[in-house]
């Protein structure tokens, strides 16, 4: 049994199993295929049945999480008599993280004994799940509600998040990217690389012609924050290209030799639907993060 509870989003991304495993509840976001909604549960099927509709084509959209939604799955982990310390994904890519720190504020106000940590994470997808890592290890190791916290808070911005989008038109239709330079980008074959700055926003620091030159490129960024890795965790993704995620691990291991561990994830359908498939990944911690 632990002193407190930590929990986390499925933006996390880490597998059900794991979570349940490690005592590491969450709350679901949601996403919508032909005006069916289906709930992000970090199981496999469900991140099948995701990328199955986007290789038909079909366009899934997301949505953020409700500040009343936040506020009951606060009380009820609340109703355990613990701490909590919640870790969700970063405030700049989405307005869910503004509505969780509203419901804390409404939980705080009729709950005035309750003992409640928002970490502000600037982290997403694989970065947070790095986070969720090392939090649940400290938890482990016996570290109280409020120290757990504080490393979060001071941590989580340390993160290092590099990504490679290799289909343009996916940011096109998530409104993030515009249609004219979306079908230029995809005529030239360019793969942005892009980066999680210290305000938690992306920005594209490069544009590669040609994924193979792109990965190159990307793993090239990694290692000159990185050095050599040695005694360093990296974790490694993909967005259904699992065969070219192999790859991938296999790069960066050979990259970083004496790194502590290099791990392999897919991408979850929330950020998922927004760079579509054929993504790439890398996250570590750094002293800062930069282009």
């Amino acid at each position: 049994m632990h002193d407190f509870i930590l929990a986390t989003a499925s933006t996390c991304d880490i597998e059900r199993d794991w979570l349940d495993s490690h005592d590491i509840p969450f709350i679901s976001y949601t996403f919508e295929i032909d005006g069916n909604v289906y709930s992000d549960d970090c199981r496999e099927e469900t991140r099948r049945l995701f990328y199955n509709a986007m290789a038909e084509g079909k366009t899934p959209k997301t949505s953020q999480i409700t500040t009343y939604s936040y506020y009951e799955f606060f009380k009820g982990l609340l109703a355990e008599k613990k701490p909590v310390v919640f870790a969700d994904m970063d405030r700049a890519i989405s307005n869910s993280y503004a509505n969780s720190q509203a419901a804390a504020e409404s939980i705080r106000e009729k709950y005035p004994d309750a003992e409640l940590y928002i970490i502000d994470t600037r982290c997403i997808t694989m970065g947070l799940s790095l986070l969720i890592h090392k939090l649940a290890a400290l938890r482990d190791e016996g570290k109280s509600a409020k120290e757990v916290f504080e490393w979060g808070e001071e941590n989580g911005r340390k993160i290092a998040h590099r990504f490679l989008v290799d289909d343009l038109q996916w940011l096109r239709k998530g409104g993030r990217l515009s249609n004219a330079s979306a079908i230029v980008g995809s005529l030239l074959s360019i793969k942005p690389l892009i980066y999680l700055n210290e305000e938690g926003s992306l920005v594209a620091y490069e544009k590669a012609h040609g994924k193979k030159k792109a990965v190159r490129e990307l793993l090239a960024s990694a290692a000159k924050d990185a050095g050599d890795g040695k005694g360093m965790d990296f974790i490694v993704g993909h967005s259904n290209i699992p065969g070219e995620g192999e790859e991938w691990k296999k790069l960066v291991c050979e990259q970083f030799p004496e790194a502590a561990s290099v791990s392999l994830m897919e991408l979850g359908p929330v950020i998922g639907s927004h760079v579509g498939p054929g993504f790439l990944s890398i996250v570590y911690f750094t002293s800062e993060r930069k282009a």
